[in-house]
């Protein structure tokens, strides 16, 4: 009996340092310097199921290919129309912030709430395919519980809600 009161007394530390921490910044983890798109292709996912990817048909021997897939997004008018539009949305998201805009790329940062995890987002209009290419990923942690998929899907839903600019 003694040791479930000890083993319930660590859990119960644990998690408040674990909250303690987050609330101090200690689990955002550092921002990665190799973001961005090169050749026409934005970074490979992560090699844990922590990331989902619309480019992962060009990383075709990457072992989270599977898991990573994602569909591009579709066009809201012309290219930077669509990135303005995302730009906006990613503002209205609770703990979402425009790190980067240009007529072509898109880059923004999501903070969870409790434990301040920070996920990367990137979005590039790809002129040759006509289509917004999406990348996102957890800076920390070995799984992400499929929030990233969740967030570009809902980012997704809000964006085909928007009126067309035609």
């Amino acid at each position: 009996m003694a040791w479930i009161k000890l083993a319930l007394l660590l859990v119960v530390l644990l998690g408040v340092g674990l909250f303690v921490a987050g609330r101090m910044g200690m689990l955002r983890g550092t921002a990665p310097t190799d973001l961005g798109v090169k050749d026409g292709r934005l970074q490979p996912p992560s090699l844990t199921p922590n990331s989902v990817s619309s480019q992962t048909l060009l990383h075709a021997d990457h072992p989270m290919r599977v898991y990573a897939q994602i569909a591009p997004l579709p066009l809201r008018g012309s290219g930077p129309q669509t990135l303005a539009a995302l730009a906006r949305l990613v503002e209205q998201t609770p703990g979402g912030r425009v790190v980067e805009l240009t007529d072509n790329y898109l880059r923004a940062e999501f903070t969870s709430p409790m434990l301040r995890f920070v996920d990367d987002t990137e979005f590039w209009f790809d002129a040759a395919n006509q289509r917004v290419d999406v990348r996102s990923a957890s800076r920390l942690g070995r799984k992400d519980f499929g929030v990233n998929r969740g967030r570009v899907e809902a980012l997704r839903e809000k964006l085909s809600a928007l009126p067309d600019p035609g």
